[in-house]
């Protein structure tokens, strides 16, 4: 069966272009600091501070993970210092050459294995990880497509493994109407009618739901666990702030103290979300 779509065709083609003849040196000089790195990632860079919730980093040494769409190699190869046993998949070739020159310039436990292409075909023996790890990765699927990816998450899960995604949250089509209109990076405001087309031809996420609601009916097929953490209620007005150390201090208060804000408004307003599945329902059949 042919699991390929247009718009994997056009993230390779995204992402091939984007990490070709990357440079590691970034990463080598944040594995050498991994400590000073996560310290400070896990408190102003949003994804890492979802990502390693729960102490996280500590419960990494010795385990077997597989991260779903490495691409830059940068949460691979950190997991690995920690003392992981890291499998690292990606659509792009350019990913495993990373990989491979990571693994050229640093001594790990455990080097880092690239699984190449389509994850659907990655002929790995199942029931073997204790971590499904995807940073930013389950959106760019279409959701027919991202059913069959939380299958073979679940497959490759040990029966008491977990699976950890760090993902964009929508639950507010108001406040998401409304963020189309700003514009962002090289995305242009949707009032530019033309602009916006054109950026949205090239965009290599689908037309998708992002919702809370629908990652919880999704896992809840096939783990015993859901839990939704909201993450970036408050975050979310860095935007506001030119780039430099007051937008850093700005993003570590928002970080931390938007946790105290009641949990259905962080829902709603929630700019991401970690999204954690547990315990693999098994087929009795």
């Amino acid at each position: 069966m042919n699991h390929t779509s247009k718009n994997q065709d056009k993230n390779k083609a995204h992402y091939e272009k984007l990490y070709a003849g990357y440079n590691i040196n970034n990463i080598l000089h944040w594995l050498n600091n991994r400590d000073v790195f996560l310290e400070l990632a896990t408190k102003t860079e949003t994804s890492w501070f979802a990502l390693y919730q729960g102490d996280f980093k500590y419960k990494l040494k010795g385990k077997k993970i597989l991260e779903m769409g490495c691409g830059d190699c940068v949460n691979a190869a950190i997991m690995a210092g920690l003392g992981a046993e890291v499998y690292a998949n990606d659509i792009a070739d350019a990913s495993g050459e990373i990989v491979k020159k990571i693994n050229e310039n640093f001594e790990f436990d455990h080097p880092i294995k690239f699984v190449k292409g389509d994850f659907l075909k990655n002929d790995l023996p199942g029931a073997q990880f204790d971590y499904v790890i995807g940073k930013a990765f389950l959106h760019h699927l279409e959701i027919p497509l991202e059913t069959l990816f939380l299958t073979e998450t679940a497959r490759l899960l040990k029966p008491d493994g977990e699976a950890r995604f760090f993902e964009p949250a929508v639950n507010s089509k108001l406040l998401d109407e409304i963020r189309w209109h700003i514009p962002i990076g090289n995305r242009p405001s949707k009032f530019n009618t033309t602009a916006f087309l054109k950026w949205k031809e090239n965009d290599p996420h689908p037309d998708r739901s992002f919702s809370s609601k629908h990652w919880k009916k999704a896992g809840s097929k096939l783990f015993r666990e859901v839990e939704i953490i909201p993450v970036g209620t408050l975050e979310r007005f860095s935007r506001l702030f030119g780039w430099g150390e007051r937008r850093n201090r700005f993003k570590r208060w928002a970080l931390k103290n938007e946790k105290l804000l009641p949990k259905f408004i962080n829902l709603i307003l929630t700019r991401s979300q970690l999204i954690i599945y547990r315990g693999v329902v098994v087929n009795e059949k």
